[in-house]
């Protein structure tokens, strides 16, 4: 086993003493003060993570209402655009409409205008066949003189009588 000397060990003591001595000194300073920088630098780093993160949360938020509000005017638009081709369909529709009753008017009254126009002409051609039949009788009935004496004395009969 080993013993070792009372002598080895007050040295070792003192060697110890000294050299946290001089470490406290010179080096534990250094390294503190290079771990508190280390130690600040992380803690602002981490509150800077953190802001970071709180603005991504608020930007996000940011975000979800413009699509929100986009994806509302979105559908305003279309329902306008919508309710716009509905009414010019319906307009359409209307013209359209009015358009044929006109041209059902017109054609009614082209229609009504034709037929008075072959029923004077039928007016015309009868009154020109009874007309040529009546002469043609006449002439028939009248060929003689003395048939044309007694239509003129009944014409005068009837003329004295009035």
């Amino acid at each position: 086993m080993l013993n070792p000397e009372s002598g080895l060990i007050i040295w070792q003591t003192i060697i110890t003493i000294l050299v946290l001595f001089v470490l406290g000194k010179f080096a534990w300073k250094p390294i503190l003060g290079a771990l508190k920088t280390r130690e600040d630098s992380i803690a602002e780093a981490l509150q800077a993570a953190e802001k970071a993160k709180e603005e991504m949360a608020n930007l996000k938020a940011e975000n979800e209402q413009i699509i929100r509000e986009a994806r509302e005017e979105r559908d305003q638009i279309i329902q306008s655009a919508s309710k716009a081709a509905n009414e010019i369909k319906e307009k359409a529709k209307e013209e359209a409409s009015e358009i044929g009753k006109k041209m059902i008017e017109d054609a009614k009254a082209s229609i009504e205008s034709e037929k008075n126009a072959a029923l004077r002409d039928i007016k015309d051609q009868v009154a020109e066949l009874s007309l040529q039949v009546t002469e043609k009788l006449l002439r028939k009935n009248l060929e003689g003189d003395k048939a044309q004496k007694q239509l003129l004395d009944s014409y005068i009969d009837e003329l004295k009588l009035n």
